[in-house]
């Protein structure tokens, strides 16, 4: 997929994020927005997995660390047909398969139940080496939040993943600069991201998480490097692609209202016709 395909596609995944947390009445929007250039890069171009075979067993792992961000996830498996778009309006309602948290018994294409912050990365590291010793080649990835990263486990995870050279593991940071308090660096600064995952043996790549260039570069970068793990830093905005959600740490839990839903949905309706034009 060239990257103006992949674009739409990214518009469409945000369209996904607002209609399921509008319909909820909550959920995060900002970390979602943040991510979904993200989601949809692994999805529509990165990951080896089949929506017609959600189990396959060689296929690739995505670990959602920051599983509050799932209706960024929800909004990247409907569109890449893993289930209807149309669900995602169901979103955290009585009854329904899409939780408030990922949850791999009962959404196709979930391969690990999160939510608890700093945990995920530490089952993405023993799928990673789970692969290594039964000499399977699917690859893992786990997406953090910069402000997850406060937390300790995430680091007792990278030091295994450092020592045990698992060339088969990418760890993305989201890394927006905001968490529910605020700015990550006036709440409990995890910076520099990049010298801490170095010092912990991994290879490491800062993007611009909303270039596609940029992603596919270090996609392709960590594919390439043996003998260690992959942090890729993906510098983002919170709330990207809705103008009022910006940068906003408001916007980290928070639904938007009918008039803020229309609005939302305008900006992002005008945005996919703009990419039609090119």
């Amino acid at each position: 997929m060239d990257n103006l395909e992949l674009q739409k596609t990214a518009n469409e995944v945000r369209k996904g994020i607002v209609t399921a947390v509008y319909s909820a009445k909550s959920g995060h929007p900002g970390g979602s927005l943040s991510a979904a250039d993200i989601y949809t890069y692994l999805y529509f171009e990165e990951m080896n997995i089949d929506p017609k075979d959600p189990k396959k067993a060689g296929r690739d792992r995505l670990v959602v660390s920051k599983g509050h961000t799932s209706p960024g996830y929800y909004s990247a498996l409907a569109n890449r047909g893993f289930f209807p778009v149309e669900d995602l309006k169901t979103f955290r309602h009585v009854g329904s398969y899409l939780q408030g948290h990922p949850d791999m018994k009962h959404i196709p294409g979930v391969d690990m139940s999160s939510g608890s912050l700093g945990q995920g990365i530490s089952a993405a590291v023993g799928m990673a080496i789970s692969a290594k010793l039964s000499g399977d080649d699917y690859r893992v990835y786990t997406l953090v939040g910069d402000g997850e990263i406060q937390e300790g486990q995430v680091w007792e995870a990278a030091m295994l993943a450092g020592h045990r050279k698992l060339d088969n593991l990418v760890v993305i940071v989201d890394n927006n600069n905001l968490q529910i308090d605020g700015a990550i660096d006036e709440v409990n600064s995890p910076y520099p991201i990049d010298k801490k995952f170095e010092a912990f043996n991994f290879h490491v790549i800062n993007v611009d998480g909303h270039d596609f260039d940029s992603l596919r570069a270090a996609f392709e970068g960590a594919r390439q490097r043996k003998g260690m793990p992959t942090a890729i830093i993906a510098k983002t905005v919170k709330g990207k692609g809705v103008s009022y959600m910006e940068n906003q740490a408001s916007w980290h839990g928070v639904a938007p209202n009918e008039e803020q839903y229309k609005i939302a949905m305008e900006e992002l309706e005008k945005a996919g016709e703009a990419l039609c034009q090119k």
